[in-house]
């Protein structure tokens, strides 16, 4: 017999007991909430053991939450992610000839995938858990050309961007090496501000460019939409700058006369802007080029492209090593600023308009040799691609494009700007 003292000290001892071990399964919870967040460490790729395809693999610390893969384009896998995943430290593949690039976008929901693969090759994705519950597996799969490009017809592409209205992006940080300042700078400072732009818009009249996919597109009419929508940004948003087209109808324009018209003009800048084409329609991008002597083999192509003037059949002769290094004589400095900008407007192409970059270029193109200010060439994509020819010739691809060619200007305007204020400045004191 338990008498009453026993029996407390029983029912102290067991509630105690009790409370330790509620209090060590709600520490043990709280403890797996905390590490409920999924590690996303490292993307890594392997060729298949058959040598028919490769395999991409995602390193999770747990099991994603789920999964949604297309392929917009033949060399463009699109993934979604959902859950809470942390990055960081994660390990990214190097370039390869096979997977080229994944590139991740932070998103509300978890993240989204961009992975370009080489254009070399003909492989569908498909996706798919790994054995272990953990890891997830892109699969990629040989196939041939005419399937893959059927295949990807049925998906639109993803934008990792939900807001495309405009939004003041932070002023860059600029160093200025203002040096000295005579007062023979006083009489034409006002000439150095940034206030007039020339937006040519390829080709036009008799010369309708590339014909695109199954020549379904011109690309005389996607640049003179692209070009207008990119001078409505610029008036609408940069009042100061005055905005003078080489053409804004259907009409031809030579070659050697749209860059004398930027000089008539005085211009600070000069956009020329193009549409690529070539005989493999899963090739996919956008370029930017400045006036330079690289001779490289796909550069020589789009010099003979862009530099094809119609009237008569004739092509313009290429511009010899000589005419190049005297122009770069000449505006050495121009062509600094050229590069500048060029890599300003590469980086809005691919980070705004989510466009595959094909890098920023130097070749000698007629249009940019006659002008006597900064200038680029812009190659927006490939209408001979068929999924990009659709984001080309879509009001909403155009709009992205031309906001992205947009956003660069201003950014370049900022810094020249500045530039200027700080000369004037220093001449004044």
């Amino acid at each position: 017999m338990f008498n009453k003292i026993t029996l407390k000290r029983m029912f102290k001892i067991h509630s105690r007991r009790t409370f330790f071990f509620v209090f060590l399964c709600f520490l043990l919870a709280l403890s797996d909430s905390i590490s409920a967040q999924n590690s996303l460490s490292r993307i890594s790729t392997v060729d298949r053991s058959d040598g028919k395809g490769a395999v991409i693999r995602y390193h999770f610390s747990e099991a994603v939450d789920s999964f949604e893969v297309i392929q917009p384009a033949p060399d463009l896998v699109q993934m979604v992610l959902y859950g809470d995943i942390d990055t960081t430290g994660i390990q990214l593949p190097g370039y390869g000839d096979k997977v080229n690039q994944v590139i991740l976008y932070k998103q509300d929901y978890g993240f989204g995938v961009d992975i370009y693969l080489g254009q070399d090759y003909a492989y569908i994705a498909d996706a798919y858990p790994d054995q272990n519950g953990k890891h997830l597996l892109v699969g990629l799969t040989e196939t041939n050309y005419q399937e893959l490009d059927a295949y990807s017809q049925q998906f639109l592409a993803k934008t990792w961007y939900e807001n495309f209205e405009f939004t003041e992006a932070p002023t860059p940080t600029t160093i200025i090496d203002t040096g000295s300042v005579t007062d023979s700078y006083n009489p034409v400072r006002d000439k150095l501000k940034f206030d007039k732009i020339v937006i040519d818009a390829g080709h036009g009249g008799h010369d309708p460019g590339n014909l695109g996919y199954k020549r379904s597109a011109k690309e005389k009419d996607v640049v003179l939409s692209i070009a207008k929508k990119l001078g409505g940004y610029i008036e609408e948003n940069l009042p100061d700058v005055e905005v003078i087209y080489t053409r804004e109808t259907d009409e031809f324009i030579d070659l050697w006369e749209r860059g004398s018209i930027a000089n008539r003009a005085e211009a600070d800048l000069f956009v020329s802007i193009h549409a690529d084409a070539f005989t493999n329609s899963s090739v996919r991008g956008a370029s930017v080029f400045f006036l330079g002597l690289d001779r490289s083999d796909r550069s020589f192509e789009v010099m003979k492209e862009e530099n094809q003037i119609y009237a008569d059949h004739e092509v313009v002769e290429d511009l010899s090593e000589e005419d190049l290094i005297v122009y770069e004589l000449a505006h050495s400095g121009n062509i600094a600023n050229s590069e500048r900008i060029a890599y300003m407007v590469e980086d809005q192409l691919k980070n705004r308009a989510q466009r595959k970059s094909r890098g920023v270029r130097q070749k000698g193109l007629v249009v940019l040799y006659q002008s006597t200010m900064p200038a680029i060439l812009v190659e927006t994509g490939f209408l001979t691609n068929p999924a990009e020819k659709r984001y080309l010739t879509s009001d909403w691809g155009q709009s992205l494009i031309a906001s992205a060619i947009y956003r660069a200007i201003k950014q370049y305007k900022q810094e020249q700007d500045e530039s200027y204020s700080l000369k004037a400045t220093s001449a004044n004191d």
